[in-house]
């Protein structure tokens, strides 16, 4: 029996996502945002959602658009910068925050999405990551009333090199969104470039990975070699085309490009 697991649209991909489900998110920055899938979700109008993803975009962009529209409860993100929104209800109360070490949230995801449990990791030793305290909900008076718990810390000597680290449990969500340059109808997915970074952890830890595409193909047209996550990690695919948008988050002009484009002067 064939496999083909595309979809017509991305309205339909993410048709059945209820309110209260939790939702692994690709991107880094604004590179590999699955943003017409984001949009779908908006569109779709489910709500009191809990989100992993390595930041919450920017204002107007990215998750930013979910949670300017209230639909976002909880967010679990290594960097929440670039995005006043996000300060805005996190000081206030309407937003929950677990902050985690980037390198343990991408473990934690790729963990959860190959069967492990939890795992033991040097970072956070020694702060509040391991010792509990971290704000993770405000009052709207900008007291905390919620705080990250304790972690179990142990001792192991792994080389021969004795040192502590700290318990981390992997991370399931019911469903995960992500961006693709390519896949085909089994789910097959290449990335491009830092796209690449979060979407697969990202891909791997959702019960339904929901993965949008700029360009899809049949079985067998992707080279095996070339494959960056294997179709048995997705489940539903949908084609959006190559022209789509695509946001930079920051632009930065070097001084010796300023000064060439001033003539040298510098102004």
């Amino acid at each position: 029996m064939a496999i083909d697991k595309s979809y017509a649209s991305a309205a339909e991909a993410v048709a059945d996502i209820p309110d209260g489900a939790s939702l692994a998110v690709g991107g880094f920055g604004l590179s590999g945002n699955p943003m017409q899938l984001i949009t779908a979700v908006l569109e779709q109008g489910a709500t009191d959602l809990s989100v992993v993803s390595n930041n919450c975009g920017v204002d107007g962009w990215g998750l930013g658009v979910l949670l300017a529209a209230g639909r976002i409860r909880k967010m679990t993100s290594s960097y929440v910068g670039e995005n006043k929104e996000f300060a805005r209800r996190y000081l206030t109360g309407e937003l929950e925050l677990e902050l985690t070490p980037q390198g343990t949230l991408a473990e934690k995801l790729r963990a959860g999405g190959s069967g492990i449990a939890a795992f033991y990791t040097r970072s956070g030793v020694g702060t509040q990551v391991a010792e509990g305290g971290l704000p993770q909900r405000y009052d709207a008076a900008g007291n905390v009333v919620q705080a990250s718990a304790p972690k179990d810390v142990r001792s192991f000597a792994p080389g021969g090199v004795p040192g502590e680290y700290v318990l981390e449990e992997s991370i399931v969500t019911d469903y995960a969104l992500v961006h693709a340059l390519r896949g085909d109808r089994h789910g097959n997915l290449v990335f491009n470039k830092a796209a690449r970074q979060f979407s697969p952890p990202a891909a791997m830890a959702g019960r339904v990975c929901i993965a949008q595409v700029e360009e899809l193909v049949e079985a067998g047209e992707i080279d095996p070699d070339q494959v960056h996550l294997p179709g048995v990690f997705v489940h539903r695919i949908v084609e959006v085309g190559p022209d789509i948008e695509k946001r930079i988050e920051k632009r930065t002009v070097s001084a010796a490009a300023d000064t060439a484009a001033t003539g040298g002067t510098g102004a």
